[in-house]
């Protein structure tokens, strides 16, 4: 999966003002983890749950309140993510739950159908990360697919999960800063082996996360992006979107395709066929915020026996 940019001439400034304010962010990090000796995560998160300002995000770091939640306060490097408050018997807020019919959206377990969801899901972004969290786990429930791919996972993001998906297996690329999984549900997917590949020379704890599960035959050269394939469907054309998401509070219309799915088919007879593609996450929680800064993907296929 790679990060895509499409730029048109109106989108072009908004795009250069965005990389400028980036740069200055990755400037405050550096200067905040060098002051509060921690990692750029860190320092990323602070920053961003006290408005980049750099004078409230120290001292948040360094007197943090008294009372905290486990989902809202800084993702400590740890080996024991068990150790933050369970929250899986808590009633999820999101309101779509109400709106969809589950018997009409989740896949089919005859086998003829495979889907998967693809999720930045922003754990960087303390903002409501609890019901975020919550509103995140609801679309999981309810589509309910095969295979979980998800980025920017932090520890108590990581634990809630494990207690909220039982019915998964969770295989991660780190567990402490933050960091990508994958999510293999139990029943459908039997995991083979798995691979963590380092990328030495990243700044971002960035690696890339192998995960075997299968083994249907040779591997063609075709490589098909899902979206261009299904005909470049216009209601799941942009999954970072500033003009409908406000997590982020970016005034500019920025509207980016940056996550995106690649097909290669397991066989020339391509037994294997992309169906449709949706956007998750496109609705407010009641603490008035998106699940995430990104739109989830929901990826349906076709497996012809």
């Amino acid at each position: 999966m790679e990060e895509g940019n499409e730029r048109g001439g109106g989108t072009e400034a908004a795009g250069e003002e965005g990389e400028r304010e980036v740069k200055k962010r990755r400037l405050l990090c550096v200067e905040f983890a060098s002051v509060a000796s921690c990692d750029a995560a860190v320092a990323q998160c602070y920053l961003a749950e006290n408005d980049w300002e750099m004078e409230r995000a120290l001292n948040s770091y360094f007197e943090p309140p008294v009372e905290e939640s486990a989902l809202e306060s800084r993702p400590e490097t740890t080996s024991e993510p068990e150790t933050y408050v369970d929250l899986t018997n808590e009633e999820t807020t999101d309101s779509t739950s109400s709106k969809v019919n589950p018997s009409e959206n989740t896949q089919q377990e005859d086998g003829s159908m495979f889907s998967f969801i693809t999720w930045n899901i922003d754990g960087l972004d303390l903002n409501s990360l609890q019901e975020r969290a919550r509103g995140v786990c609801s679309y999981l429930t309810l589509y309910n697919p095969d295979v979980i791919f998800l980025q920017e996972v932090i520890p108590p993001y990581y634990s809630y999960l494990k207690k909220r998906a039982s019915n998964y297996e969770i295989i991660t690329g780190h567990e402490e800063g933050y960091f990508t999984a994958i999510m293999l549900k139990k029943s459908r997917v039997k995991l083979k082996n798995q691979e963590v590949i380092p990328f030495p020379s990243t700044t971002m704890m960035r690696n890339l996360l192998c995960v075997n599960v299968t083994k249907c035959g040779g591997l063609p050269n075709n490589i098909l992006d899902v979206w261009e394939f299904l005909g470049k469907p216009k209601h799941c054309q942009y999954t970072w979107d500033t003009q409908m998401n406000s997590n982020l509070g970016i005034t500019a219309t920025c509207r980016l395709r940056f996550d995106r799915i690649f097909f290669r088919a397991a066989a020339e007879e391509g037994h294997i066929i992309p169906r449709s593609l949706d956007l998750l996450g496109l609705e407010k929680l009641d603490c008035g915020r998106f699940p995430s800064d990104h739109w989830g993907l929901l990826c349906n296929l076709d497996v012809i026996l």
